[in-house]
């Protein structure tokens, strides 16, 4: 309704331009709802538009616009204010009618076709599957979930996509610490390092693999020790004790696949494929579903890897430095250039990761988009210096930051590191305070503004928690609905016009402005826009509940205050099914 009457208001204004100022037809005619409804349904800065082509005065245009507008049934007022804006208040029968058009459409009532069906592939999670989902995690997860619904809702044909990092050093840690969890459940005492993986989790697969496979993987504790470098103090927390810890692990890494020989190729399949699991079951559990998981080391097995960076050289992009291979990544805009292949063959995350990309465009997207934790913000430039240098179009690449949520339990901040072990999950945030409300809060706020979660309010039962602010709108619905008792289907006929009053209006407004709000957010990328609007069309329905009767004994106005009601209830379950919350229907 918003849109069909935008384009009424337009064609109206581009008569009265016509009239007042023939050569500027060609301007474009923004309309926009003024933030004080006492300005208007609508207004325009027109007239502010054509003051420098016109030599005039903005109000003097402002004014001569307003007497050159046709009557319309669809205007009851168009005044000029301020330095020459239009403000436009619409009929009482042109705002309510968006009700009709609400109940017509239903789970359809706000769809776009903003996007044109372009392909989109959103990129996100993507956390190593080194241990269990932790709450900062569950921020990107319910992000880029929303944002993969609201993208589809606005027009755009989306693939949501997890990049699995199942090649490389953090996943030959993971294997090492399950090992030798596995070897001190089996009497062979091997120091185990603080830089390993600690967690439950990482005894719980160690135990797995002796239920399975009793002692075949045992090895002596002098085999397993051979040829590591002393480790330092346990004490010690300074670069050079990192350094030495560092080249302790790699021996160990180093001896494990020697000692294991093929079947190390199993611990370390059994500890990827027991993590892997564990985070589709999380994320299927919170709503989050993926179209694809994509292998980081089917780059390595098909090639891609090797043909980027040939690729990149090829293009004159590399240049080789005491041995390795180095990607000119200052030419993009980093502060410093980066190496793809070290001097011992072997390529680098980033080279991987420029692979994905090279694939990503391979693959025909229109848009591709990637939603990464703000710690990344430096890597944007790299990335899309790599994209320009194998000849991509860059700029349809997105990067869409995450800050991470920060967890307060009983005042004191949560530590979330994986490698200590002492971590907030997401199965356990979810279990503290409902799917529901970790959408929810997660979404409440610009994915890369901080976000503390209040675990308080995301578990209480009162109108400050928002969550349960909008539900209980919903619910009341349901209840006023289940009174009634009426045909549904019938709603549709009423008669509208008797929806007169002030909250009925503004009720009416926010319905129709349904539809701007979807769009906007696709654009910028914002769901959290979804959030503000429902718990400002919740707060006026709640309003509105409070201060009239709904169930009057007058049988046509109940019914379009039924009708109205009704509308508002489909238009909370459009926009929650964009966040991933649940509709109930009581409370």
């Amino acid at each position: 309704m918003a849109h069909d009457v935008k384009s009424q208001l337009t064609a109206l204004l581009q008569k009265a331009l016509a009239s007042v100022a023939p050569a500027a037809t060609d301007t474009p005619i923004h309309l926009e709802r003024p933030r004080d409804p006492t300005h208007g349904d609508f207004a325009t800065n027109l007239a502010l538009q054509l003051a420098k082509a016109l030599k005039k005065n903005p109000r003097e245009i402002a004014n001569q616009l307003v007497a050159e507008l046709p009557v319309s049934v669809l205007v009851s007022k168009a005044e000029v204010a301020g330095a020459g804006f239009i403000n436009f208040t619409l009929d009482a029968r042109a705002k309510t009618s968006v009700v009709r058009t609400v109940l017509t459409e239903a789970e359809n009532y706000g769809r776009s076709m903003l996007g044109g069906w372009q392909k989109v592939q959103i990129e996100f999670v993507s956390a190593n599957p080194t241990g269990p989902l932790h709450v900062g995690h569950g921020r990107g997860a319910a992000y880029g979930a929303s944002l993969s619904t609201l993208l589809t809702f606005a027009g755009w044909d989306v693939t949501r996509e997890y990049y699995v990092n199942d090649a490389g050093r953090q996943m030959d840690i993971l294997g090492l610490s399950t090992w030798l969890r596995y070897l001190a459940q089996n009497g062979i005492d091997v120091p185990f390092l603080p830089n390993a993986y600690q967690g439950d989790y990482v005894r719980d697969m160690g135990k797995q693999m002796s239920a399975a496979h009793g002692t075949k993987f045992v090895r002596p504790a002098a085999d397993v020790l051979a040829g590591t470098p002393g480790l330092p103090e346990a004490e010690r927390t300074d670069d050079e004790a990192k350094r030495q810890r560092d080249q302790h692990l790699d021996a160990l890494i180093a001896n494990a696949k020697v000692l294991l020989g093929a079947d190390w190729t199993y611990v370390h399949q059994h500890a990827l494929s027991e993590q892997l699991a564990d985070c589709r079951d999380d994320l299927e559990q919170f709503g989050v579903h993926f179209d694809v998981w994509f292998s980081e080391q089917a780059l390595f097995d098909t090639g891609l890897v090797a043909r980027c960076v040939d690729l990149l050289e090829k293009n004159g992009h590399l240049y080789v430095q005491n041995g390795a291979r180095w990607f000119k990544s200052t030419t993009f805009g980093d502060e410093k250039d980066r190496v793809v292949q070290r001097e011992n063959g072997l390529y680098t995350y980033f080279a991987s990761d420029i692979a994905y990309h090279l694939n990503k465009f391979e693959r025909g997207f229109d848009k591709v988009i990637n939603i990464w934790g703000a710690d990344h913000h430096g890597y944007i430039s790299r990335v899309n210096g790599a994209i320009t240098a194998l000849g991509l179009d860059a700029s349809k690449l997105q990067v869409a930051l995450v800050q991470f949520a920060v967890l307060y339990r009983n005042g004191q901040k949560a530590s979330m590191s994986t490698r200590s072990g002492e971590f907030v999950t997401l199965r356990e945030l979810r279990g503290e305070v409902g799917n529901d409300a970790c959408r929810f809060f997660y979404a409440l706020r610009k994915s890369d503004q901080h976000l503390d979660f209040d675990l308080d309010l995301a578990k209480s039962q009162s109108n400050e928690n928002p969550v349960y602010y909008i539900q209980y709108a919903h619910a009341r619905v349901c209840s006023v609905i289940n009174q009634w008792s009426g045909d549904p289907s019938a709603l549709t006929d009423a008669d509208l016009a008797l929806l007169s009053n002030g909250r009925e209006l503004a009720i009416a407004n926010k319905l129709a402005e349904f539809r701007d709000v979807i769009e906007n957010a696709a654009r910028d990328l914002a769901p959290h826009l979804i959030a503000f609007y429902l718990k400002d069309l919740a707060g006026e329905f709640h309003g509105w509940y409070n201060a009239e009767r709904m169930l009057v004994d007058d049988v046509a106005l109940r019914d379009a205050r039924v009708a109205l009601a009704t509308a508002v209830r489909q238009v909370i379950r459009n926009g929650l099914v964009i966040l991933g919350v649940s509709c109930p229907e009581s409370m």
